[in-house]
């Protein structure tokens, strides 16, 4: 497998979440971020998980014309390793948080 394959990595999303289960994650203590809308290229080099508050965002992994589509009230984990293009078309706010290495 190359190293720099993005092709078994994927975006995973999970919707309507209830004030209990964002209460057990601890959510409102993780880190917040924002962006306004436009094209940004990233590389995750660890696990995300996020919880957008707004927003709405087109994720293209990188050399491929597939995209998922994630917006407000969704958690979102990003695979470490993935690059991909984020496409925001409508301005993004969101708690984040990064898995520590296992290494």
């Amino acid at each position: 497998m190359a190293s720099d394959s993005n092709s078994n990595l994927r975006i995973t999303i999970e919707s309507n979440f209830s004030e209990p289960r964002l209460a057990e994650l601890n959510i409102k203590c993780w880190p917040k971020w924002g962006c306004s809308p436009g094209k940004y290229q990233l590389k995750f080099d660890a696990e995300e998980t996020c919880y957008l508050l707004k927003g709405k965002v087109k994720a293209y992994t990188k050399g491929s014309s597939e995209f998922v589509e994630f917006g407000a009230g969704d958690l979102v984990t990003i695979p470490k390793g993935l690059s991909c293009t984020w496409d925001v078309s409508i301005a993004v706010d969101k708690y984040y948080k990064f898995e520590a290495s296992s290494s």
